[in-house]
């Protein structure tokens, strides 16, 4: 196995990569299937941290739009989030990586609070560390906690898992067929064209503290691997 050229990374996954073919929920093959990837990766000493959506099981902006007040929507959204990392969790650790689940919100029973330096001290004692509920606040996306804790943990690069597509677009693949990929792009171009890599504030944090972004095609779990030895996959947004 080639060596990592990363120690420490934040892997953004979204709620839609856990499905599978299914029209929603979380798929257990699919979820093993990641799972034995992260241990691969894992297995070349990089430190991984994960931050999980909740697209497969329930959006906030879905619920307010339906006329729920958004900071509820907002709230069920996180725990969302914590019922997608639990399984995962439980693939990692059969695939023999101790795994840690940490929530922003209060879940004692499952799961750890979010603090900081215990993060990182498991980081350093090789366990995966899986970030759940977001940030622990409304009107706060996943993609935003993804960059919070990137920043705070001391990651090198932010893992961007999309689904279905290879990268970042000049417009909307699905609906655009004159979109073009795009290889490479700062994170103020990223901002100024409303590119649909993460949310304005979740570029906005990464581009203060500049925080690299891969973002690439979740379909093949093995281009976390890629990505991690150095190759080129997906979208570079530096």
């Amino acid at each position: 196995m080639s060596d990592a050229a990363f120690k420490r990374i934040l892997l953004k996954l979204s709620g839609e990569a856990l499905m599978g073919e299914m029209e929603y929920g979380t798929d257990p093959d699919r979820v093993r299937a990641i799972a034995a990837e992260i241990a691969r990766v894992h297995s070349r000493g990089v430190e991984i941290a994960i931050v999980v959506g909740a697209g497969n099981i329930y959006r906030g902006m879905a619920g307010a739009a339906a006329g729920m007040d958004r900071a509820t929507a907002d709230y069920m959204g996180m725990i969302a989030t914590v019922l997608n990392a639990l399984p995962l969790q439980d693939a990692l650790e059969k695939a023999g990586v101790n795994t840690r689940v940490q929530s922003a919100i209060e879940v004692s029973e499952v799961a750890e609070p979010y603090i900081r330096r215990r993060a990182i001290r498991h980081l350093e004692k090789q366990r995966v560390v899986i970030f759940a509920a977001g940030t622990g606040n409304p009107f706060f996306t996943t993609d935003t906690a993804a960059a919070l804790r990137a920043t705070e943990i001391h990651a090198e690069a932010i893992l961007m898992a999309k689904h279905g597509v290879e990268g970042v677009y000049t417009a909307d693949p699905a609906t655009d067929p004159d979109a073009k990929f795009i290889p490479t792009i700062s994170h103020m171009e990223a901002i100024q064209q409303q590119l649909r890599v993460m949310d304005a504030t979740a570029l906005t944090l990464c581009m203060e503290n500049e925080m690299p972004i891969y973002v690439f095609n979740m379909d093949d779990e093995s281009n976390i691997d890629r990505i991690v030895c150095g190759q080129r996959v997906g979208t570079l947004v530096s």
